[in-house]
C-alpha cells in the first residue's frame, strides 16, 4: 500500500459545506487509531493526520455557531463526501444521504442505485457521495454545535 500525503488529505475535506443566515462552520478531520494501555484495555485516538493510508479510519467534525443577529431558520449543511474516502457511518445522527452526485437525497436504507443489467440494488454506505443534515429547529443567536461522519480511505 502506498502512502496518501497530507496534501491529498487536505484536498479530502468537505467542501465548503451550504450555509446561510451567517452560520459559521470549521471542519476538522481526524485519523481514528484504537491503542491498548498497559492494563491491556483499549482506547480510541483522534489524531492530526500526518499520513494516511488506504484502510486508515477518518473522523469529519464539522463545528457550526451562528454568528448572526437572529435566528438561522430552515439551515441545511451539503457536504460532498471526499472521492478517497468511503462513507461508513454518521454516528447519532441521521442526514440524508446522496448516492448519485447530490441530484436525490433520503435516508441511506430507502435509495437504490443501478446495476449493470438495468436493475437496481439497495444502496450501501460505499454508495453515498454526499452527505446533508437539514436542520428542523431554528438555530439560536450564537447557537453552536457539532456534526461528524465517518469514512475509510480507499
Amino acid at each position: 500500500m502506498r502512502p496518501i500525503l497530507l496534501l491529498l488529505l487536505a484536498a479530502m475535506l468537505p467542501g465548503p459545506a451550504a450555509a446561510a443566515n451567517q452560520v459559521a462552520l470549521d471542519n476538522h478531520v481526524f485519523v481514528e487509531r484504537v491503542t491498548t494501555d498497559a492494563t491491556g484495555k483499549q482506547r480510541i485516538l483522534l489524531e492530526e493526520p500526518k499520513i494516511v493510508v488506504p484502510g486508515d479510519r477518518l473522523v469529519f467534525v464539522l463545528n457550526y455557531r451562528n454568528a448572526g443577529a437572529q435566528p438561522a431558520d430552515k439551515f441545511v449543511i451539503t457536504n460532498p463526501l471526499p472521492a478517497a474516502v468511503r462513507f461508513t457511518d454518521a454516528g447519532d445522527t441521521r442526514p440524508l444521504v446522496s448516492v448519485d452526485g447530490g441530484k436525490q437525497w433520503g435516508l441511506l436504507a430507502d435509495l437504490s442505485v443501478p446495476t449493470e443489467g438495468g436493475a437496481r440494488r439497495a444502496a450501501q454506505p460505499a454508495d453515498v457521495t454526499h452527505i446533508r443534515w437539514a436542520f428542523q429547529n431554528p438555530i439560536p443567536i450564537g447557537g453552536t454545535g457539532k456534526l461528524m461522519f465517518r469514512g475509510v480511505v480507499k
